[in-house]
């Protein structure tokens, strides 16, 4: 029967698809002390146009499957020719089935973000080429939540994104920009495609599929089934994680997650709460105390 409902729901959701984003951009120059904002909002027109109108897979979806994410840019400094520097944050959320509500997938603020740009030019990508931080960079977390979002409706469905992510990392290996590399940091763009792809943290991302598929996606039809599955899920990412305590992958996921958590475990009953909070505690201890809240508050 778990199969059945698998198929039909893969069925209404996986296709043959063309521009696969619904991506919202934004450029915040207000660190920037400068009269002539033109060439930030052509900035913003030009990622924006590089996200959404690009074929970034040979799928294609129907405009209500399109991923919603978002990108912000916050710019720093610039240099009134072509260098910038500034953070990049970028989420993503997909469509729960049977429901108006979207769970988010990612969320992550990268402070190592510099590149170049000329107001008006085009940005060009090749694939597995380095031609410049700023499309490599956008690229990189385009493929990555591509992955993601595969991998929430079909077990390590997101591979052949994250192996293309894994591409955009291993050309910039040489690029004098920062956050490509594992030596400079344990929390950048190399550890988390390192983290997604290590096998030895699969677990982490079959608890991620179990936590949509088999838990956020049932709650129009049975609660009680859909935190079940959500509590598998985050079992799973817990096997993950002690595998290596502090994973930096899981640590992005909890960012994610863990209100939505809240929420979804504080009207159930006594004995499933002390369960779920028992692992949210054990792979997230910097918010232990939101989670305890969820023992101590009554629906």
């Amino acid at each position: 029967m778990r199969a059945i409902i698998i198929l039909s729901f893969l069925l209404v959701f996986s296709s043959v698809r063309a521009q696969e984003f619904m991506c919202n951009v934004q450029v915040n120059s207000s660190q920037v002390q400068s009269s002539d904002k033109t060439v930030f909002e052509n900035l913003q027109t030009a990622v924006y146009e590089f996200m959404n109108n690009r074929r970034w897979s040979n799928y294609e979806f129907r405009m209500e499957e399109k991923i919603e994410c978002s990108i912000l840019l916050t710019i720093s400094s610039w240099d009134n020719i072509e260098s910038f520097t500034g953070t990049i944050q970028v989420q993503a959320r997909r469509p729960v089935y049977g429901s108006s509500y979207s769970t988010p997938l990612f969320n992550f603020l990268d402070k190592d973000f510099s590149f170049k740009y000329i107001s008006g030019q085009p940005l060009d990508y090749i694939e597995n080429t380095y031609t410049s931080n700023l499309t490599s960079v956008l690229a990189f977390y385009a493929y990555l939540v591509l992955g993601f979002d595969f991998d929430s409706f079909e077990e390590l469905g997101g591979t052949p994104f994250f192996e293309k992510a894994q591409g955009v990392v291993n050309a910039a290996q040489s690029a004098p920009d920062k956050g490509w590399r594992a030596a400079e940091s344990q929390k950048n763009r190399y550890w988390i495609i390192e983290n997604l792809l290590n096998n030895a943290y699969a677990d982490f991302r079959r608890g991620n599929f179990f936590y949509h598929l088999n838990g956020m996606d049932l709650f129009s039809s049975d609660a009680v089934k859909a935190r079940s599955g959500i509590t598998e899920g985050v079992t799973l990412i817990q096997k993950a994680y002690r595998q290596k305590p502090g994973l930096f992958i899981i640590s992005l996921f909890m960012l994610a997650k863990s209100d939505e958590l809240v929420s979804i475990f504080t009207p159930a009953p006594m004995v499933e709460k002390t369960k779920v909070v028992n692992i949210l505690k054990s792979i997230d201890p910097a918010n232990s105390t939101k989670y305890n809240q969820v023992l101590t508050t009554n629906p």
